[in-house]
């Protein structure tokens, strides 16, 4: 199904003549709205808060215990046939639980059509999961499995009182032949010992008897359990089987266009690009259904966003009308065949590594050196950026041996690094650090006003699988990160705040800053759990640890830069 240009194609309601359109498209992994961007953006909240063609809550206004999903939602600025300058507006996935919706770009390829493949397979694995339920729930299984269980326990406690019963009696006699030495002659006390190991061999003859009647019974119970188990296994590796082949026909369907007229499936760009198969969703993100849309139609790519709506996910830090990248697990390869013949904006952080980002070296000796790392720079080499803190070091002294770093900064963080010129110091650093016997204090500026003066956040974190290096809150499976917090003066509705990491997790500080169960105010500048600006305000500014030769107490302290 096929929306026409005229429906779908939206031009301005503002006058749009004073706005510059830009020399380039947006990168959209890094990037400052364009203004065409932001003007699109609120025109499309506006209608998204007056429509009333369907329904859906995003918890806006939610109340407790209600259910609620926020919604990525996409524009894409585009010039038509008649040089007419308008946008297009996307969701991700699935929004009023349909994929085809007026006023948004339909879906690169429509999953729910009736006479799709994937809808006929969607019922057969749907017919082996019914087969699996029903197998699982029918009496003559849970019977079996009850009477299996049943029969496993009743064993274990019979033998397992046999055998207390063993060893008690074993006791009783050993007492008995030891009170009886002295009172009993030589031959009373051999025939008494005679007795006792023909009393020992009955006990253990009659417990392995019993356990050979059981290990029979129980061989019978679990035959009758195997056979339901082989049906499970067989239904269970049909229904992986069509799951696999569905997914592979499925994104084989998903033929994404670029500027050159190019066309190629969402499986074979994530196996020429990362040789694997593409993760559940990818194509259907608003960024790529934007861009197929217009190719298809050919309307000419200007600028992009993307904006979340809504309230946030549990795990997720996600804000009210902020914009965000692309997500790069499920976009990043597929944008990146899509955008060729496009004059895309050079990556910031590319930019940013063309720039001389010096070190200072506050401090240095025979066994170490202290560092003021420049915010933009890698602590290690990354896999297609390799300047970086350790990269540099190394070149700087050759000499040194092991690895250098004894912690890092993220790449966007400044501020203060111990390195060491040996294995040994490298070692002695890593121990203070895993002990917490070294002090850090972080520096940052967070977008909001945060009404306590102090306090501890302990929210575990996890990577966020779908949207790599993002992390996530998560009870279940994150890490145990902690962090206390103290509040130095507040400011045109922004913080200035110190951090004192307890743990040193991914983006901790950033997490723990930005998400509504922690401070609910991102970092300034923070364009992965906020918005962007000129930089990340956050700074490693002060770190104390013990030299390891001298054993004196050694403490650096930077000025702020914001």
């Amino acid at each position: 199904m096929t929306k026409s240009i005229t429906s779908l194609f939206i031009p301005f309601k503002e006058p749009i003549s004073a706005i510059k359109i830009p020399k380039q498209f947006t990168f959209p992994f890094n990037y400052t709205p364009h203004p065409l961007s932001v003007l699109a953006s609120k025109e499309l909240q506006e209608y998204l808060n007056t429509q009333t063609d369907w329904e859906h809550n995003f918890g806006i206004n939610a109340k407790e215990n209600e259910r609620f999903y926020g919604k990525m939602f996409g524009v894409l600025v585009v010039k038509n046939q008649n040089n007419q300058l308008g946008y297009l507006a996307a969701f991700s996935g699935i929004l009023a639980k349909q994929t085809i919706l007026k006023h948004f770009v339909p879906p690169v390829f429509d999953r729910k059509s009736d006479t799709s493949f994937y809808t006929q397979l969607e019922e057969e694995i749907n017919e082996l999961n019914q087969q699996v339920k029903s197998l699982k729930s029918s009496s003559d299984y849970e019977q079996t499995i009850s009477n299996h269980n049943h029969l496993t326990n009743e064993a274990e406690e019979l033998l397992s009182r046999k055998k207390n019963e063993l060893k008690t009696a074993k006791k009783q006699r050993q007492l008995q032949r030891k009170e009886q030495r002295q009172k009993l002659s030589p031959k009373e006390f051999e025939e008494l010992q005679l007795q006792h190991q023909k009393l020992s061999m009955d006990f253990d003859f009659g417990y392995k008897r019993t356990a050979r009647e059981w290990k029979l019974i129980l061989q019978e119970s679990t035959q009758h359990v195997k056979k339901f188990e082989s049906q499970l296994a067989q239904l269970n590796s049909e229904r992986k089987r069509k799951s696999g082949l569905m997914q592979q026909e499925l994104f084989e369907q998903y033929q994404m266009l670029n500027a050159t007229g190019e066309s190629k499936s969402v499986l074979a760009i994530f196996e020429d690009e990362l040789a694997k198969k593409p993760p559940a969703g990818a194509g259907d993100c608003a960024a790529p259904k934007l861009l197929q849309y217009a190719f298809r139609n050919k309307l000419k790519p200007v600028a992009m966003a993307e904006f979340w709506w809504g309230q946030s996910p549990k795990l997720e830090v996600r804000k009210h009308g902020h914009f965000y990248p692309a997500c790069k697990t499920k976009c990043a390869p597929i944008l990146g065949h899509m955008l060729q013949g496009l004059n895309v904006e050079e990556s910031p952080i590319t930019i940013s590594q063309k720039q001389t980002l010096a070190i200072e070296i506050l401090f240095e000796d025979d066994s170490l050196l202290v560092i003021n790392k420049p915010a933009e720079l890698l602590s290690v080499p990354g896999k297609k950026l390799k300047d970086s803190v350790e990269t540099r070091m190394k070149l700087k002294y050759p000499q040194a041996t092991g690895p250098m770093l004894a912690h890092r900064l993220d790449m966007s963080t400044s501020g203060l690094m111990v390195l060491s010129k040996s294995l040994e110091i490298h070692r002695e650093l890593q121990s203070q650090f895993v002990n917490r016997t070294i002090k850090k204090r972080y520096l940052a500026l967070l977008d909001g006003l945060v009404t306590e003066n102090s306090g501890t956040i302990e929210l575990p974190l996890r990577v966020d699988i779908a949207n790599r290096p993002s992390q996530i809150v998560c009870f279940e499976h994150g890490k145990k990160a902690i962090t206390n917090w103290e509040v130095i003066d507040r400011t045109n509705n922004q913080t200035r705040i110190h951090f004192f990491p307890i743990t040193g997790r991914t983006h901790q500080l950033r997490v723990h800053a930005s998400h509504p169960l922690g401070l609910n105010a991102a970092i300034l500048g923070d364009d992965i759990y906020g918005q962007r600006n000129t930089r990340l305000h956050l700074q490693a500014n002060y770190l104390q640890f013990e030299h390891p030769v001298m054993k004196e107490k050694m403490a650096f302290e930077l000025p702020s830069e914001f």
